[in-house]
C-alpha cells in the first residue's frame, strides 16, 4: 500500500464552530495529532491534503537524497537507525558462530563497508563471468548461462520462479514471466512522447557508458548499447502492458514441458530447466504466452554474438551497486537522477543497511523484533482485526447491491482470511549461507544462490501457510489473494500508523484504514476473483458482478478526473484496485470505531478536535509526503497506487461524515453530491 491535492480555507476556529455541540475536553499528554503538521490556513473542502499536513510539509523541507520523503520513509529513517545500532552491538562480538545470524550480518555488513576493497576491485569481480560469456558458441550454451545468472541474481529475457498454483492454491508450481527489460516496463520502448524518447536517449547513454567503464571503446560501447536496446525493445513489444498484467486470468495459462517446448519451439526450455535444477515439470503456468512466442521468434533470428551482449549487459546492470564508485554513479545517475530527479546518493552506511536488509532479512528480522517488537502491539492489532472483521461483515450482510447468495460467499471468505502480525512463527535457516568479511559482491550472489535455489525447490510441493512475504522490518503491509491472508509487518506498527498512547479514533483512522484495506483487497477488482480457500474461481452471479462492475465504474472515473501538476491525471483504471482499498478501508475501519465506542458515543474532543476530526486528520496525516515531479510522473504510469494528495482528497470526498466534521458545502471544491459519491464494501 502507498499515498496526496492542493488550495486556501477557513481558520481553525471556524471550523471548529462547525461542529455541533463541544463536551468538555479530556487533557491528554500526548494526543496522536499533531497541531503542528495543520495548515488551518487551507479550507478542508479545498484541499484536505494540505490542511491536514501544509505545515508539516512547510517545516519538513525534503531532503535531497530522497525522491519522496513522508510517514513512510520517516519510519524507514528510523529502521535503519535502529538496525544499524543492531550491527553495531554485534560487531563488537568477536566469537560469533559461523553461520548464526550474528556471524552473517556482522560480516555481510562489514564487507559492504569496505569501500577501499570495493574501490581497489573496479570490476575485478565480474570479469570472470563476462569471460565465461564471451566463449558462449550457441544458442544452447546462451541459455545455460541465462540459467546460471538467475542463481547471481539477474534474470535476462524472462522470470522463472515457484508459486502457488492459482487453480489450486494448496499446491505450488513454476511461472515463468516477462521480463528481461532495464527499463521499468514496456510502454518506456513503445510510447513516442518527448518525455519517453528523452528516457530512450538516455538510457541508450547510459548503457554505453557502462560498457565503457568494462574497457570498451567509444565506439564499440555505443554499438553495444543498441544492441541490447533492440533486444529490449523487442521483448517489450511482446510483453503486456500494465493494464494486461492486472487480470489474473489473463496471467493464467497451465502447459506442460512438451506444450512449452511446441509452441516456442526455438527457446530450449527443457535445457534451462534442467540448468537451473528443475527437472520432471508436469505443470507450468506461462504468464504471458505472446511473450514467449516473441522470445522465441527472437532465438530464431539473433546472432549469438548479439545475444552475449545483451548478457554481459545484464550481469553489468544487475551487479552495478556492487562494483567501485564510477558503477554506481553511472547507475545512480540514471535510476535514480534521469527518473526520479534525485542528485544526491544516500549515505553509504544507509544503501548497505538496504542491502542488508534485503539480502538477509530474515535473519536481521529475528533480531530486530527481539529489541524492538513490543508483544502487546501484536495482542492489540489481533483485537483490532476483528473489530474490523466484525465491521465489514456488517457491511456486506447490508449491501443493496449484492444477491444474499453472493453474501453468503463474501462472508465466508471473510471469516476464513488469515491474519499474520509482527513477524513469522517460524524464521527461514539461513546457516547455510556463506557470508565473508571481505566480499562483498561474493556475499550478494551467495545469497541470491540461496533464496533461489529455496524458491525452485517448492516446486510440487504442497504450500507453506506459514511463510511470510515481506520481512519484520518493512514498512508496509499486504493482502495475498492465493493465501488469502492479510500480513502487518512490526515495522509499520508504530507512529504514526499505530500509536499506543493515542486515542481510538487516531488509531482508527491509521491503523484501522490499513486493516481494512489489506482486507477489502480480499474484494477488489482482483481479489474478488479469488474464493476463501485462494482459487481463481468466479463465485459471483452474473448480476451481483455486474453490480460491482457499475460501483467501481464511480471510483474509476473519480480519480482519473483527479488532476496532477496541472495538466496530468491519475489513472483510475491502473489504481482501480488500491482505490477500492482505500474507499473500503475508511468506511470499514469508522464503522468499526464507531461500535467500539458503543452506547456511550462519541468521546469529548481533544485539542478541540472531534472523534470525527481526529479519525480523517489521522488518515491524512499518514500520507504526508514530498514527492519530486519526476518522481510522481513516473509513478503516474507505473504504480497502481495512487498520488497520496489523491488517495486523501479523492477518499474522503466520498465520506458523508467528513461533510460534516468541517463544514463541506457544496460551494467548496472538493464537494461530491451525495448520488455521486462511491461506497463499494
Amino acid at each position: 500500500m502507498n499515498l496526496k491535492i492542493v488550495v486556501p480555507m477557513m481558520a481553525f476556529a471556524a471550523i471548529l464552530g462547525s461542529c455541533k455541540e463541544k463536551p468538555k475536553e479530556e487533557p491528554m499528554k500526548f494526543t496522536g495529532i499533531e497541531l503542528s503538521n495543520l495548515d488551518t490556513n487551507i479550507n478542508p473542502g479545498t484541499n484536505f491534503f494540505m490542511y491536514a499536513n501544509g505545515g508539516w510539509l512547510k517545516n519538513n523541507p525534503m531532503p535531497e537524497e530522497y525522491s519522496r520523503y513522508g510517514a513512510f520513509e520517516l519510519l524507514n529513517i528510523k529502521n535503519e537507525e535502529e538496525v544499524k545500532s543492531i550491527i553495531e552491538e554485534i560487531s563488537k562480538k568477536n566469537d560469533l558462530k559461523t553461520g548464526s545470524p550474528e556471524q552473517q550480518i556482522r560480516d555481510y555488513y562489514k564487507a559492504a563497508m569496505d569501500t577501499s576493497r570495493i574501490e581497489s576491485m573496479g570490476y575485478e569481480p565480474i570479469k570472470p563471468i563476462l569471460a565465461e560469456i564471451a566463449a558462449l558458441k550457441t544458442t544452447t550454451d546462451v541459455v545455460k548461462m541465462q540459467a546460471k545468472l538467475n542463481f547471481m541474481g539477474s534474470y535476462p529475457f524472462f522470470a522463472t520462479f515457484s508459486g502457488q498454483d492459482e487453480k489450486n492454491s494448496s499446491m505450488v508450481i513454476a511461472n515463468l514471466y516477462q521480463g528481461g527489460i532495464g527499463l521499468p516496463e514496456r510502454d518506456y520502448y513503445t510510447n513516442t512522447d518527448e518525455r519517453t524518447k528523452t528516457i530512450q536517449k538516455e538510457y541508450l547513454a547510459h548503457i554505453a557508458k557502462m560498457f565503457q567503464l568494462i574497457g570498451n571503446d567509444e565506439k564499440t560501447a555505443l554499438k553495444n548499447a543498441k544492441t541490447v536496446m533492440d533486444i529490449e525493445t523487442n521483448l517489450a513489444k511482446g510483453s503486456f502492458t500494465n493494464m494486461e498484467l492486472r487480470d489474473p486470468n489473463a496471467t493464467y495459462n497451465i502447459y506442460d514441458l512438451a506444450k512449452l517446448q511446441k509452441e516456442f519451439p526455438k527457446f530450449d526450455f527443457a535445457t534451462y530447466f534442467s540448468a537451473i535444477g528443475v527437472d520432471s515439470l508436469r505443470t507450468i503456468n506461462v504468464g504471458q504466452p505472446k511473450f514467449f512466442a516473441n522470445l522465441s521468434a527472437l532465438f530464431a533470428k539473433a546472432k549469438v554474438e548479439d545475444l552475449k551482449t545483451y548478457l554481459v549487459w545484464n550481469v553489468i546492470n544487475s551487479n552495478a551497486e556492487n562494483l567501485s564508485t564510477a558503477f554506481e554513479k553511472q547507475n545512480f545517475y540514471f535510476y535514480s537522477t534521469v527518473f526520479s530527479g534525485v542528485d544526491k546518493m544516500k549515505p553509504r552506511w544507509k544503501r548497505m543497511i538496504a542491502f542488508t536488509n534485503s539480502n538477509l532479512g530474515e535473519p536481521v528480522g529475528k533480531l530486530y523484533v527481539e529489541k524492538y517488537f513490543p508483544a502487546e502491539s501484536k495482542d492489540r492489532m489481533v483485537k483490532l482485526v476483528g473489530n474490523l472483521k466484525i465491521a465489514l461483515n456488517e457491511s456486506i450482510e447490508n449491501l443493496d447491491w449484492m444477491s444474499a447468495e453472493t453474501k453468503v460467499k463474501a462472508k465466508e471468505k471473510l471469516q476464513t482470511m488469515n491474519l499474520k502480525v509482527g513477524y513469522p512463527n517460524k524464521w527461514e535457516d539461513y546457516s547455510s549461507v556463506v557470508i565473508d568479511s571481505t566480499n562483498f559482491i561474493q556475499n550478494n550472489w551467495n545469497c541470491s544462490a540461496f533464496s533461489y535455489k529455496k524458491n525452485l525447490e517448492e516446486i510440487g510441493k504442497p504450500v507453506d501457510r506459514e511463510k511470510w512475504g515481506m520481512t519484520p522490518q518493512t514498512v508496509n503491509a499486504y493482502y495475498s489473494p492465493t493465501m488469502n491472508e492479510i500480513v502487518f509487518p512490526a515495522a509499520i506498527l508504530q507512529p504514526p500508523f499505530f500509536d499506543p498512547t493515542a486515542d481510538d479514533a487516531v488509531n482508527y483512522g491509521a491503523i484501522g484504514v490499513v486493516i481494512g484495506h489489506e482486507m477489502t483487497h480480499g474484494f477488489d477488482d482482483q481479489g474478488r476473483l479469488y474464493d476463501k480457500n485462494g482459487n481463481l474461481s468466479d463465485w459471483w452471479t452474473p448480476a451481483d458482478a455486474e453490480n460491482f462492475k457499475a460501483k467501481t465504474q464511480i471510483l474509476v472515473e473519480q480519480y482519473n478526473n483527479y488532476k496532477i501538476l496541472d495538466s496530468l491525471h491519475v489513472n483510475g483504471e491502473l489504481t482501480l484496485g488500491e482505490n477500492i482499498a482505500d474507499n473500503g478501508g475508511l468506511f470499514i475501519a469508522y464503522a468499526a470505531l464507531q461500535k467500539s465506542y458503543g452506547e456511550k458515543g462519541q468521546p469529548a474532543p481533544i485539542d478541540g478536535l472531534t472523534s470525527d476530526q481526529r479519525y480523517l486528520i489521522s488518515y491524512a496525516q499518514i500520507w504526508r509526503q514530498h514527492i519530486r515531479p519526476k518522481t510522481l510522473i513516473r509513478r503516474l504510469q507505473e504504480d497502481v497506487h495512487s498520488p497520496g494528495d489523491a488517495r486523501v482528497n479523492a477518499g474522503v470526498a466520498n465520506l458523508s461524515w467528513w461533510y460534516t466534521a468541517f463544514n463541506v458545502t457544496e460551494k467548496d471544491p472538493n464537494f461530491i453530491a451525495p448520488e455521486k459519491r462511491a461506497k463499494i464494501w
